[in-house]
């Protein structure tokens, strides 16, 4: 049984409008109506061809009746549109450039052809697929390479092992996604979803905006499609592997945090709560400026009150009584056993890019080792 991947599918740069019943159908609906199946309407909509809607509400995405009407009426409808998501495996894209499959793989492995989509076959493994029109205008520009002994440049990228299927479809995504939206937070779950957990933890520190960019990862038009292996595969294969790959994935990623954390904050919980007076406040009103002069009159009155209160209270039976503090002087916090953290709103030191590349754990360890928790005696004490 084959597993199709139906992640290009992904709503990122859909236009979030209202989206009425009547003007609008289910993508599955709108694959019919063009005459598409699942995977070439998935192709079509990550090249652009298709542009989907979401409701500011949220659900699922949608087609509008409007992008139908676009599609039917262009030249050629729908074999033109069926041509240009047309994908090819090793075997036919080695009959259309006229080599060997094993050729056509070396030329894959090098990076001098980009797959589209992949699917896993029955023993799942993963099975790239590229497009037909690409495969021509490969063909067209690099007839050299399609004759003769292979340059010296491709034999020693082979014989270093090097295969950059994977990479050049992971980068062909990330750059389509990243072209389909504007909002900063969206670009920084695009780049987020490259990394591994303990990676991205490492770049985000903050839980509440690794929580949020989860919310914000792409998902499939069509919903979450095969089993859970499956699944597996496609995490996997979406994130960087190789060190350069990591290096630069982290590197765009701190530049779309930054320039997010500038435009907004990530929502934190109960950031929508309305400021309410305290129970203080509400019995402390703010002073009439028109009772002073009775306010100055029954302050002195109040004062040889309280001298005679006090030297009664020195000889009297309430002596032993602690006296409570002022309601208006709020408790102090309790020292914990670990360090104190500057609050949210202070200024907290800038950490360089190297350092949040790939030395913050160097950096806290060092900061710990000069700095022993409270309660605790250092080593060898």
């Amino acid at each position: 049984m084959n597993v199709a991947e139906d992640v290009c599918t992904e709503t990122t740069g859909a236009t979030a409008v209202g989206v009425p019943a009547a003007s609008a159908m289910a993508v599955s609906t709108a694959a019919q109506e063009v005459g598409l199946k699942r995977g070439e309407f998935a192709i079509a909509v990550h090249l652009g061809l298709i542009r989907l809607m979401v409701s500011r509400d949220g659900g699922r995405p949608m087609v509008g009746r409007d992008e139908i009407e676009r599609l039917r009426s262009q030249d050629g409808f729908p074999e033109a549109l069926r041509e240009r998501v047309r994908t090819v495996g090793t075997a036919e894209g080695a009959r259309r450039l006229g080599i060997s499959p094993d050729r056509f793989t070396r030329f894959a492995r090098a990076g001098c052809l980009t797959p589209i989509t992949f699917y896993l076959n029955r023993y799942r493994a993963i099975v790239w697929l590229y497009l037909a029109d690409e495969l021509t205008g490969f063909a067209a520009r690099e007839p050299q390479l399609l004759t003769g002994r292979s340059p010296g440049w491709l034999r020693d990228r082979l014989e270093g092992g090097a295969d950059c299927r994977a990479g050049n479809w992971r980068s062909r995504r990330v750059e389509r996604l990243l072209s389909l939206t504007e909002d900063p937070w969206a670009r920084v779950a695009v780049l987020a979803d490259t990394l591994d957990p303990v990676q991205l933890a490492e770049v985000v520190d903050d839980p509440y905006e690794r929580a949020y960019l989860a919310r914000l990862r792409p998902e499939p038009a069509f919903g979450p499609t095969g089993p859970v292996w499956a699944r597996e595969t496609m995490a996997h294969l979406m994130r960087a592997d190789e060190p350069d790959e990591l290096l630069w994935r982290r590197v765009n990623l701190i530049m779309e945090l930054d320039n997010a954390r500038e435009v907004r904050s990530a929502p934190r919980p109960g950031g929508d709560r309305r400021a309410f007076p305290s129970p203080a406040s509400e019995r402390a009103p703010a002073p009439d400026p028109r009772a002073d002069a009775d306010a100055d009159a029954d302050a002195d009155a109040d004062a040889d009150a309280d001298a005679d209160a006090r030297s009664r209270s020195r000889s009297g039976p309430e002596s032993d009584l602690v006296p409570g503090a002022p309601a208006s002087v709020p408790p102090g916090p309790c020292p914990g056993p670990g360090p104190v953290h500057a609050p949210t709103g202070a200024a907290v030191p800038v950490v360089g890019l190297l350092a949040r590349i790939g030395l913050r754990r160097r950096t806290s360890r060092e900061a710990n080792r000069r700095q022993p928790p409270q309660g605790r005696a250092p080593f060898g004490a």
